[in-house]
């Protein structure tokens, strides 16, 4: 089934091209697989993500959305100069002013403004696609465009395609600040998300800036490098792989599956990534791993809630009489999953073992182990890592960072700061008070787990 990626504002859209990049590199690849394994990898991802035309051209799959040109203009020129794949030159939209990180400018002014134009692009990549999986929106929360227009967009799907799954990749601002009014802008985007998304991929600036520091080694950090970092993340979810259950094919409905193994429930929604290895490509060539290791530390980078392998902290344990002891003492937490879905990519993957997954320690008491876990596994490599691990968890890993933007933006709200620049476009105190109690609901729902 196909895919339609919707790149919403200039972080969406930078992202977007980054990602596309990403799967058409790795489509080409050897692999380091079967031929006839490789041909069928790269024949499910072109319908996943590309058109095809007559002459072979490859198209991606996608609406570009910005209030402002330039990033568009950019991103389709980066994607035409490759000479690999390009955008669709009539998908895409944009005028010539923003929203001023104003997430009221984006949801209640340009987004009804603009909703018609807007979703006949939609329409007409739908139209093109034999089977449509589902629609993936790639938006950020701290700006107004990507955070508001998106946030409008995403409604009007869930309108317009009821029956269609909706994924949301969402770019958690850093903590440092980016605009005085994100954390207002956060809370309007996850509360709203959360009535009209069937799950938020959640991905933290903060925790790939680390990423690209510590384990790319790479001193001047830029924003394209942050962008590669989530696109090799996202990749590792989105591109093809055997769901344990029908290990003959590739899964043909990737949204489906996703959703049906991590979101039982509606009132648990997001979703958190974790990758093993990451390195330099430097570094990669020097570097060898074996299943049982990489595994190893993915569980334990999951349970200690830490997104990078160096530095994990091995002391904490699934919540065992004897652990829940020592956590106390000496105040570590564990990170219990509602649901957990991993996916192994790459040479002898007949040897890699899920069975530590399994345990039923990890996971929320009212659901079964076995309804808990799932796994998707490939033989075929994935861009250029010889072998690779990911996992994608529901679990508490968002608790904390969720919890200190919703205080934050509290304690600006109790001021009434900043609060008339957003009433002026129409989003009245009553409806902030309405999306903090959502919020405060689900980060109560998250603690009981």
């Amino acid at each position: 089934m196909s895919l339609i990626t919707l790149q919403l504002g200039q972080c969406g859209n930078q992202i977007g091209y980054e990602l596309f990049s990403l799967i058409y590199n790795d489509l080409h690849s050897n692999g380091l697989c079967s031929k006839k394994e490789n041909e069928h990898y790269q024949t499910v991802s072109k319908e996943r993500f590309f058109n095809e035309t007559e002459a072979g051209e490859l198209v991606s799959r996608a609406v570009l959305l910005d209030m402002e040109p330039k990033v568009i203009t950019q991103t389709i020129s980066l994607a035409a100069q490759s000479g690999k794949w390009t955008y669709d030159d009539k998908s895409h939209f944009s005028q010539k002013q923003g929203s001023g990180n104003n997430w009221a400018h984006g949801y209640c002014i340009h987004g009804p403004k603009h909703q018609d134009l807007v979703m006949d692009l939609v329409r007409k990549q739908v139209e093109k696609c034999d089977r449509l999986g589902g629609f993936f929106n790639i938006m950020s929360m701290a700006g107004g465009t990507g955070s508001g227009m998106g946030t409008f967009v995403t409604k009007c799907l869930r309108d317009d395609y009821p029956k269609s799954l909706l994924l949301n990749e969402v770019i958690w601002p850093y903590g440092t600040g980016e605009v005085i009014v994100q954390n207002y802008n956060s809370v309007l985007t996850l509360s709203h998300l959360y009535q009209n998304s069937d799950a938020l991929l959640v991905h933290e600036n903060d925790v790939i800036h680390k990423i690209c520091s510590r384990l790319m080694n790479i001193k001047h950090i830029s924003f394209t490098d942050v962008n590669k970092v989530i696109a090799h993340q996202l990749g590792s979810v989105l591109q093809p792989a055997y769901a344990e259950e029908e290990s003959l094919h590739y899964s043909r409905n990737p949204f489906g599956e996703l959703m049906e193994s991590l979101v039982p429930h509606p009132e648990f929604k997001l979703l958190g990534l974790h990758n093993i290895p990451q390195m330099s490509e430097h570094s990669l060539a020097y570097s060898s791993f074996t299943w049982h290791g990489l595994v190893k530390h993915l569980r334990q980078m999951l349970i200690a809630n830490t997104k990078m392998e160096e530095g994990i902290d091995w002391q904490v344990q699934p919540p065992s009489v004897a652990a829940e002891k020592i956590s106390l003492k000496s105040g570590l937490r564990f990170n219990k999953s509602m649901a957990n879905l991993a996916i192994f990519r790459g040479k002898d993957i007949e040897t890699a073992s899920p069975d530590i997954f399994r345990d039923p320690s990890l996971y929320t008491s009212w659901l079964l182990p076995e309804d808990a876990f799932r796994i998707w596994r490939t033989p075929r490599a994935f861009n250029k890592y010889e072998k690779s691990a990911a996992i994608l968890s529901n679990s508490q890993c968002l608790l904390k960072p969720l919890d200190t933007i919703v205080e934050k933006a509290w304690n600006m709200f109790a001021s009434k700061a900043y609060v008339h620049q957003y009433t002026k476009y129409g989003i009245d105190e009553e409806e902030f008070l309405q999306c903090f109690t959502t919020l405060e609901q689900v980060i109560a729902s998250y603690s009981n787990l």
